[in-house]
């Protein structure tokens, strides 16, 4: 190898570091496109080792990822899903090395975000006409991004199969808000495959392709923060998912979701750890989680962690300075935790910026059955504390009364309003703060899936139900508009 790079470098001048890049992408990408996955089911995906970010900068990646798409051929040839847009052409040229596209009978979209989808409009350039397998739901988010082609959309439901010769099926299982309302898994019988999409995935890439040749550390490091900072929203609907696909007697012998490794060996491990995940998960740990001004918060912070580990030596402390630290990663430790600490000192009558927008995600990631508790530092107004207390309760969190509400530096007595705070956190009834909910008009309720608000002074006409309908007064079988589930995993508001 050494000598062609040489030679290269000779006749063209280019430089040393960027012919071995070539190489590498030769290596991996020439003629190693297909992994055996079982029998006649192939990986035709994309591993992307210098991946950094991805939903834009909301995830961070720390050990590159893949993108996974799958071709079977039995009696006829499927393509389940395709990549992500940036790697679209290089994706069709090596499927045409792997297969003529013309031999291509259908097309399975289990999910229409771009990573999955972003090779299907360049796709059905080179094969119009082909079906195209996906949700209702799936068609109104591809036409959405890539507009209306005319593409030959099927839409199935839960139950729905096509049969796809040699005694083989293909059974559809809609995955409604896991993440997406138009996703979908798809199970293919005799080989006894599991195609889950987005589901028990990690951002994780693993060239040994399987879950057992993984190092597993880092595999079950990544999939918990995959499942911490990407599904841990919709896990009341998850939790119920799991019980319908146990309710359809399914054998699985593989589950291969969209992103890392495909699970063979005990593949049914990592189903019996999201339903440990879905029920409000929680292990012997406290995190500590702020930013300071001029490190009075900071001391505090720290406090709170030695008072921790005094009132209570067998508890995980972490402390994470949020400007300092990977955003994902915290949020992964207090998905881990059963309660947190959370700190900012007083600026502009409001809290530093920092802590704001980790609350915000805070917010958005719906953890339940944790405690959280105030702390900061202030020259003179000192709105720190009550700030980021309401934001912990409006992130579902249970709210100790005790905080430690420091003017200017923390003295001895701002010290000793630790000791009652962690025993706060640390207790299994410490005082809550309560918010006074009571109102005139009747109460709006908010979807705890998709975040739709129901406001019973608009109703929702297109659902039959008039304005001024009262959220109890609507019928049982009513649903959300935008995903679908049912009254029950509505809060009021």
């Amino acid at each position: 190898m050494e000598g062609a790079i040489i030679n290269i470098i000779t006749r063209t001048g280019v430089s040393f570091d960027l012919v071995k890049v070539m190489f590498h992408h030769v290596i991996l990408y020439g003629d190693r496109m297909r992994k055996n996955v079982k029998n006649n089911v192939s990986w035709i995906g994309y591993m992307d080792w210098e991946l950094e970010i991805f939903h834009g900068d909301e995830y961070s990646i720390s050990n590159g990822s893949s993108q996974n798409a799958y071709l079977i051929e039995e009696g006829k040839t499927v393509l389940v899903d395709t990549v992500w847009t940036p790697h679209r052409s290089e994706f069709i040229e090596n499927l045409k090395k792997e297969i003529d596209l013309k031999k291509i009978d259908i097309v399975i979209m289990n999910h229409g975000e771009c990573d999955h989808s972003g090779s299907l409009a360049a796709l059905m350039d080179e094969i119009p006409g082909t079906p195209i397998y996906c949700t209702a739901s799936a068609v109104k988010s591809l036409e959405g991004q890539y507009g209306k082609k005319g593409w030959d959309f099927h839409t199935v439901k839960t139950g729905d199969s096509i049969d796809i010769g040699n005694g083989k099926k293909l059974v559809f299982v809609e995955m409604r808000m896991l993440h997406w309302p138009d996703s979908m898994a798809t199970y293919m019988t005799g080989d006894n495959i599991l195609f889950s999409n987005d589901a028990f995935g990690q951002h994780f890439a693993v060239e040994e392709l399987f879950a057992d040749l993984a190092d597993q550390p880092t595999l079950w490091r990544e999939a918990m923060k995959y499942y911490a900072n990407i599904l841990n929203p919709f896990s009341s609907v998850l939790q119920k998912k799991l019980k319908e696909i146990e309710g359809l007697n399914l054998d699985i012998d593989i589950i291969a979701p969209s992103h890392g490794a495909i699970w063979r060996k005990d593949p049914l491990q990592i189903v019996r750890t999201y339903a440990k995940w879905a029920d409000s998960y929680k292990e012997d740990q406290v995190t500590v989680v702020y930013d300071t001004m001029w490190e009075g918060t900071a001391k505090i912070a720290h406090a709170i962690s030695e008072e921790v580990h005094r009132q209570a030596p067998n508890t995980v402390v972490k402390v994470y300075n949020i400007s300092k630290s990977d955003k994902n990663d915290v949020m992964t430790e207090v998905f881990k935790s059963k309660a947190i600490a959370v700190g900012s000192p007083t600026v502009v009558n409001s809290i530093l910026s920092s802590v704001a927008g980790w609350l915000e995600m805070l917010t958005q990631l719906k953890f339940r059955g944790k405690k959280a508790a105030a702390f900061g530092c202030y020259g003179w107004s000192g709105e720190s504390v009550k700030i980021l207390q309401q934001k912990l309760a409006d992130a579902g969190f249970e709210v100790c009364e005790e905080n430690v509400r420091s003017n200017w530096n923390p003295e001895d007595e701002d010290f000793a309003l630790v000791l009652a705070m962690v025993k706060s956190l640390l207790s299994g009834d410490g005082d809550a703060i309560v918010e006074d909910t009571a109102s005139d008009n009747p109460a709006k309720y908010q979807c705890e899936v998709c975040g739709y608000v129901y406001d019973p002074e608009k109703g929702d006409p297109d659902s039959g139900i008039a304005p001024g309908t009262p959220f109890e007064s609507i019928p049982d079988d009513w649903v959300c508009p935008i995903c679908g589930v049912g009254k029950s995993d509505f809060k009021k508001m």
